[in-house]
């Protein structure tokens, strides 16, 4: 049960880091074009 006492507090605190990243990364427009890059690989561009 003593592990409890460390592993509980180290859960929370991973679990505050991965929501704050998750926020920064949609602060900073990271979501924008998911389907851009999908597509672009698709199309050649030959405007040359």
């Amino acid at each position: 049960m003593n592990v409890l006492l460390f592993l509980v507090p180290i859960a929370i605190i991973l679990g505050i880091l991965a929501i704050a990243g998750f926020l920064w990364a949609l602060q900073n427009n990271q979501f924008d074009d998911a389907e851009g890059s999908a597509n672009r690989i698709l199309f050649d561009d030959e405007d040359e």
